[in-house]
């Protein structure tokens, strides 16, 4: 066993400065869900250099890959994301997951062979889209068949083994009015935007009668053309989260009345896209997310108690689908940021600075860590392999 990990920190080691540049090359060209061209180009060409099986323009996406290395029984995918924020660029550190993946899969990949092992590196587009993503739409185009165990880790402010990960979706509501001269002949037009108004009003007043796990935000995306035209066309995009999917299906039932009010009450027509893929909660498979952690410890990282405070630090990731259909982990790690956290542009800056280079190998060399174990583990090797040697 510690033959095995030290052969793995002794290849990583070798990648370490590449996966250092690999991450600061994507964090300088910022691309959005499922235009991540440049991105996706160069971590196949860094797995194919490390000699990777690499596939390109999987499950009907350009910019998704599988690659693989070593031919055991034991499948474990490590799933790497690439896309960003619009206008704040890497504000959630996927250029640390991308070079974090690559690197656990190199590394892990030189001891494959003698840990009877297949590790895999899945290229998961457009994390950020928030609905049929490309974890959702690789799991359902048979992307992840034959994989036994996934993992990944993401940026945050601090360690943590098990992140509160819950339901969400994300749909667009656009209504269609009737333009008119806003001062001659406004009786012949029907207002798109107070039609938006009033699904606005009513999802705050709807904000009393939820659940304190629920979550409602969004954005107006279009509020008309002039404001001497009565507006046609206004649209918004809103995201809406609960604890889990059966949760969050009676939430969208009551935020979807909101927006059919503003319809009916100004005579506009809604429509409704998106919102058909939610990303689930996240079933954390605490064994390994335990093996994890004292692999993470074991480097040097320090884990947070955040008690109480846990609980209200929830994200979403269509990683929780995912957990839903094999055993996964999705640990956090720390990169020295505070008090600039996730999707602030002073999150960004942190995601090139020495603390977030350094987080590249301790996360890498920890999901390696972790697949030695867990394959040499019998008892855990056979669960994965449903009860198989």
């Amino acid at each position: 066993m510690q033959t095995a990990k030290s052969g793995a920190k002794e290849k990583l080691e070798s990648v370490r400065a590449s996966l250092v540049d690999l991450s600061h090359r994507i964090h300088a060209k910022p691309e959005l869900g499922f235009e991540e061209e440049h991105a996706s180009t160069w971590l196949c060409e860094a797995l194919d250099a490390a000699g990777f099986r690499v596939e390109r323009g999987v499950a009907g996406m350009p910019t998704a890959f599988i690659a693989r290395a070593g031919r055991g029984p034991l499948n474990i995918g490590i799933c790497a994301e690439y896309d960003s924020l619009p206008g704040i660029g890497h504000a959630c550190g996927h250029n640390l997951i991308a070079a974090m993946s690559t690197g656990a899969g190199i590394a892990a990949a030189k001891i494959a062979d003698e840990l009877g092992v297949t590790i895999t590196v899945l290229g998961t587009p457009a994390e950020e889209v928030g609905n049929a993503s490309g974890k959702i739409l690789m799991l359902e185009r048979g992307r992840f068949e034959g994989i036994h165990a996934s993992m990944m880790v993401h940026p945050a402010p601090f360690d943590l083994a098990t992140m509160k990960i819950i339901a969400a979706s994300m749909f667009e509501a656009c209504y269609h009015g009737k333009e008119a001269h806003a001062s001659a002949f406004p009786e012949q037009g029907i207002n798109a935007a107070d039609a938006l108004t009033i699904a606005q009003t009513s999802i705050g007043l709807l904000r009393q009668h939820i659940k304190q796990t629920d979550r409602i935000h969004g954005i107006v995306t279009k509020g008309g053309d002039a404001p001497n035209i009565v507006p046609a066309h206004t649209a918004a995009r809103y995201i809406i989260r609960s604890e889990n999917v059966p949760e969050l299906e009676q939430l969208r039932e009551k935020v979807y009345r909101c927006f059919e009010a503003g319809a009916i009450a100004t005579g506009s027509k809604l429509e409704l896209n998106g919102g058909d893929k939610p990303y689930a909660e996240m079933n954390h498979d605490l064994e390994l997310a335990a093996i994890y952690q004292r692999n993470a410890e074991a480097i040097g990282r320090k884990f947070a108690d955040l008690g109480p405070m846990k609980e209200r630090l929830a994200a979403s990731t269509d990683m929780g689908n995912v957990s839903h259909a094999i055993p996964s982990i999705h640990p956090m790690i720390g990169i020295d940021c505070l008090p600039a956290a996730n999707h602030q542009p002073e999150f960004t800056a942190h995601c090139i600075k020495p603390a977030a280079d350094q987080a590249i190998f301790d996360g890498a060399l920890a999901m390696a860590w972790t697949i030695a174990d867990l394959a040499t583990s019998p008892a855990t090797r056979a669960r994965l392999l449903g009860g198989r040697p």
